[in-house]
C-alpha cells in the first residue's frame, strides 16, 4: 500500500467568491431563491455582478474552504480543482497553497474562465449564491492523480461535483482508486437543489460508495423524499461508516453503526455571514476522525470550526483553528 502522507484530500470545483451584503428585496427582485445556490452563465453573472454592491473576493469553492480548515487545524492536505490560467486562477492558487495545501492541477490555457460565485448575504446572515463554473466544467479524469488519492486517508468531494459531466467521471474514478487501496470516501451533499437534481444517483453513492456522507437538514430530506427528520434519519442510518447531519441551531446528530451522537452548536456573538458552514463543519470532522478523534468529539470539533466560520464574512477561518481549538481543550 502506498504510505499515507496526507489525511485528505478534497476534490471540487475551484471558485472565487465574491461576497457582497444585499436586501431580501434585491434577491426577489432578481428572481433568486433565497438561500439556495443557482448554476448561472456569464451573460447572467455579468448582469448580477454589475447590480450588485461593493463585493468582497475570497476563494472559496466548498470543498475548497474545508481542505482550508483541515490546513487551518495543521492537517495535511491537498486539492484537485480546474482554474484557468487568468486573475481569479491566480488568486485561487495563491490562497489555497498559501493556507500549506499541495495544489498541483494543471490550469487551463483555454476556454472558459475560472469560476467565480457571487454570494448575496442578507440581513439575516443566510446566503444566496448564483455561481458560474467556468474552467470547472473542464475537471475531468485526467486531473485525478492515482498517486495522490492513494496518499489520503480520505478523499473528499462536494455534490456540486455532480452538475457537470467530466467532473462526475472524475468522481467516480477517485472512489474507485481509493477504495481499492484501503482507503475513505467523504461526500457533501452540497445544496438541497442540487441534491434535487441528481436524487437517484446521491443515493446509489451514498449506498455503494460512501464511506462518510455529510448533509444538512434539508438535503438528507431530499435525498429521501421526506419532511420527518427522524425518518431520513432511520432511512440514511448504516449506509455509511459515519453519516453527520447539520441542522443549524438544533446542533448535529452523528451516526455510526448503532450509535447516534447529538452534538450542540457553539454559541456566538453575532452570525454575520452563514457561507461555508457546513464546509467548516466538514473541515473539523474530517481532521477529527483522521486524526484519532471519536465519532462525537470530531463532531464538536465540526462545530466549533463553523462557529469560526459565521462570525464574519468569508467561507475560509480568519484565525488559526488548531489554536482556537487547543484553548477550547481539544487534544490536537
Amino acid at each position: 500500500m502506498t504510505k499515507q502522507q496526507y489525511d485528505v484530500t478534497g476534490i471540487g470545483n475551484a471558485i472565487v467568491d465574491v461576497l457582497a451584503h444585499a436586501s431580501d428585496e434585491f434577491v426577489q427582485e432578481k428572481g433568486l431563491t433565497k438561500g439556495a445556490m443557482t448554476l448561472v452563465d456569464a451573460e447572467q453573472a455579468e448582469h448580477l455582478y454589475a447590480a450588485m454592491g461593493p463585493g468582497t473576493e475570497i476563494s472559496g469553492g466548498s470543498a475548497g474552504n474545508t481542505m482550508a480548515g483541515i490546513a487551518s487545524l495543521g492537517g495535511r492536505g491537498a486539492y484537485i480543482g480546474k482554474v484557468k490560467n487568468d486573475q481569479l486562477g491566480d488568486v485561487f492558487r495563491h490562497d489555497i497553497r498559501a493556507a500549506g495545501l499541495t495544489f498541483d492541477t494543471v490550469a487551463a490555457e483555454e476556454g472558459a474562465p475560472t469560476a467565480r460565485c457571487l454570494i448575496l448575504v442578507t440581513p439575516d446572515a443566510q446566503r444566496t449564491m448564483c455561481t458560474f463554473l467556468g474552467a470547472c466544467t473542464q475537471l475531468g479524469p485526467d486531473d485525478v492523480h492515482e498517486d495522490l488519492v492513494k496518499a489520503s486517508q480520505v478523499t473528499y468531494m462536494e455534490g456540486y461535483l455532480w452538475d457537470p459531466p467530466e467532473a462526475k467521471k472524475a468522481f467516480l474514478k477517485a472512489a474507485e482508486i481509493a477504495h481499492a487501496n484501503g482507503r475513505k470516501v467523504s461526500l457533501s451533499l452540497s445544496d438541497g437543489f442540487c441534491v434535487d437534481r441528481h436524487r437517484s444517483e446521491f443515493r446509489e453513492l451514498v449506498d455503494h460508495h460512501v464511506d462518510i456522507l455529510f448533509a444538512n437538514e434539508t438535503e438528507i430530506l431530499s435525498l429521501y423524499e421526506t419532511t420527518d427528520f427522524d425518518s431520513a434519519v432511520q432511512q440514511v442510518r448504516g449506509k455509511c461508516e459515519y453519516v453527520a447531519l447539520t441542522r443549524s441551531e438544533k446542533g448535529s446528530v452523528i451516526l455510526n453503526g448503532d450509535d447516534a451522537h447529538h452534538v450542540d452548536i457553539e454559541r456566538v456573538g453575532k452570525v454575520v455571514d452563514t457561507t461555508g458552514a457546513g464546509d467548516l463543519y466538514a473541515a473539523g470532522f474530517l481532521y477529527g476522525v483522521t486524526n484519532g478523534l471519536s465519532p462525537l468529539e470530531a463532531g464538536k470539533l465540526g462545530a466549533l470550526c463553523a462557529s469560526e466560520i459565521i462570525s464574519h464574512m468569508g467561507a475560509r477561518p480568519d484565525q488559526s483553528l488548531k489554536d482556537l481549538a487547543k484553548a477550547r481543550g481539544f487534544a490536537l
